[in-house]
């Protein structure tokens, strides 16, 4: 018969002890601690990318509807629960008074489209930002934190951006709530992380969206 301390001695060559178990899921928890925070920058800036992505679909769809439909799309971009995340889409509808007379034109009560961007994705800008190639802000710089901006391009005055008033027209041009033709520069990132800066910009004259990429030494188009 074995002895009992043989019998011990076999029983911990074949299996770990409690004790070596707790400090190896230790070191794991910390390992993957560690990666998570290395991996952070990374993630955000896919998030950044997808809210981009967002962003830009969401303007050529809203330019794309107002042409192949024949009328004006309104777009803003209202603040929920204080940021400034959203963009919402309504349709200006024609309504002719059930007694006959003038017909009218005004937005619709309700958005056809509501699009809300990636994770922590905002409209935002930085206090080291700047303007865009497209050179809407005539050589100024976005002040931190607005994120839209618009130009009107019979006046040339950098105004911030309204959250309403913005519409694409059945030629596919962008204007204000006027008509008049309007440039426009939209930046988004996550609060506090400056490499998650991006933009999309509107030429008003045609409606062409842009987007951009800010590569911590200026601007690239993507």
């Amino acid at each position: 018969m074995k002895s009992v301390e043989a019998s011990t001695a076999a029983n911990r060559e074949r299996g770990f002890s409690v004790v070596e178990m707790v400090v190896v899921m230790g070191m794991l928890i910390v390992i993957a601690g560690i990666a998570t925070i290395q991996l952070q920058p990374t993630l955000q800036q896919f998030r950044a990318n997808a809210g981009l992505d967002q962003l830009k679909a969401a303007l050529r769809q809203a330019r794309e509807t107002a042409i192949s439909q024949r009328r004006t799309i309104v777009i803003t971009f209202p603040t929920v629960n204080s940021v400034q995340n959203t963009i919402k889409m309504y349709q200006m509808v024609v309504t002719t008074p059930a007694g006959g007379g003038t017909p009218t034109v005004a937005e619709a009560t309700t958005p056809f489209n509501t699009v809300v961007l990636e994770g922590t994705v905002q409209f935002m800008t930085y206090a080291s930002e700047t303007d865009t190639p497209d050179g809407y802000l005539h050589g100024g710089s976005p002040t931190a934190p607005n994120g839209v901006y618009t130009e009107s391009t019979t006046s040339a005055v950098v105004t911030g951006g309204p959250t309403s008033g913005m519409e694409f027209q059945s030629d596919g041009t962008f204007t204000d709530g006027n008509g008049s033709l309007l440039n426009a520069i939209f930046f988004v990132g996550v609060p506090k992380m400056t490499e998650t800066a991006r933009a999309a910009t509107i030429l008003g004259g045609t409606g062409r969206v842009r987007a951009w990429s800010n590569n911590g030494s200026g601007w690239v188009v993507l």
